[in-house]
């Protein structure tokens, strides 16, 4: 005979889980209590920041990339410096100057994230906001920290650093899940190299292109930003590099050099359609683009550019 062994289980209270930090900055995608103070500060900043080479400048287009995250390490580094100064003894210039140094550099900070923001999408406009409204209290805290110094009240100088500090990280903490998790900043254009395999493929006819009207067609993975100019086919990858805006939805305009461009039609990115670079922002990286060839029978092939 077999014993059929049995198993008690107790029920008792479950224990408590505590929300992880991520789950909370999560929870910022969803606070839709927060679209009020955003559309009207979206609006004022998009009133005043016009299209141009100030905003372009503000975005990072001519560097290439968004300007607003390297620039954040000249406040975070100075202050967090100023932390570990406080520490010793016969260090009140230098920590004094240090303060100064990233309240100087939290100005161009913010002028470069206001623009950023101005232009995401409003899960991320939400994140973004409560970026903000740390980094510029944590700015505060140290203009304070700044006058308390200079005062000669170091002991008050140093509370207000240390308190600034803390905001500082966490907005910090929201700056990476932005950057990180909801991809603010990095580029959203297909990965050519990746999804399309070298040499020339097969696209469509040139007679099913509408001469000076943008189309949309597939290649294998990949969605391309197709547009015929007289006898010129110009092939870009459809989704915008800056947040993945239809392309083939946007405008054909001129730039000075009359060369034809396509402006994406969520944020105004706008992109020389021969080789993709960039001509306005917010977008900074280049538009992955393709050689356009025409067989005898009519078929348009395309190969990605190098």
């Amino acid at each position: 005979m077999y014993r059929r062994a049995s198993r008690i289980f107790r029920r008792g209270p479950r224990p408590q889980v505590r929300p992880h930090p991520v789950d909370l900055v999560e929870s910022l995608e969803h606070a839709e209590g927060l679209d009020g103070a955003i559309r009207k500060l979206s609006a004022a900043v998009q009133k005043v920041l016009h299209p141009g080479p100030v905003k372009d400048a503000l975005h990072g287009v001519p560097a290439g990339h968004p300007a607003h995250p390297p620039l954040t390490d000249v406040p975070m580094g100075c202050w967090m410096s100023v932390a570990v100064l406080d520490l010793f003894p016969g260090t009140r210039k230098a920590s004094q100057a240090l303060v100064a140094t990233g309240l100087a550099g939290a100005v161009p900070t913010a002028l470069t994230g206001i623009a950023d923001w101005s232009a995401l999408h409003r899960e991320q406009q939400r994140v973004g906001l409560v970026h903000a409204l740390s980094t510029t209290t944590a700015s505060a805290l140290y203009a304070g920290s700044f006058v308390a110094r200079a005062r000669g009240r170091d002991g008050a100088g140093r509370a207000l650093g240390y308190a600034g500090l803390t905001v500082l990280l966490a907005g910090g903490y929201l700056g990476g899940h932005l950057a990180f998790r909801q991809a603010a900043g990095a580029s959203h254009a297909d990965q050519v190299a990746h999804l399309v395999p070298l040499g020339w493929h097969d696209l469509c006819s040139a007679s099913e292109l509408p001469d000076g009207w943008p189309v949309q067609r597939r290649l294998g993975y990949i969605s391309l930003f197709v547009l015929r100019d007289g006898e010129d086919i110009h092939v870009l990858t459809d989704r915008c590099s800056h947040l993945a805006g239809p392309l083939h939805q946007g405008r054909i305009i001129t730039d000075e050099d009359s060369d034809p461009c396509v402006v994406c039609p969520w944020h105004g990115s706008t992109f020389r359609v021969s080789d993709g670079s960039v001509v306005h922002g917010p977008a900074t990286g280049r538009q992955p683009s393709f050689e356009t060839r025409v067989l005898e029978d009519g078929t348009v092939q395309v190969r990605p550019r190098t």
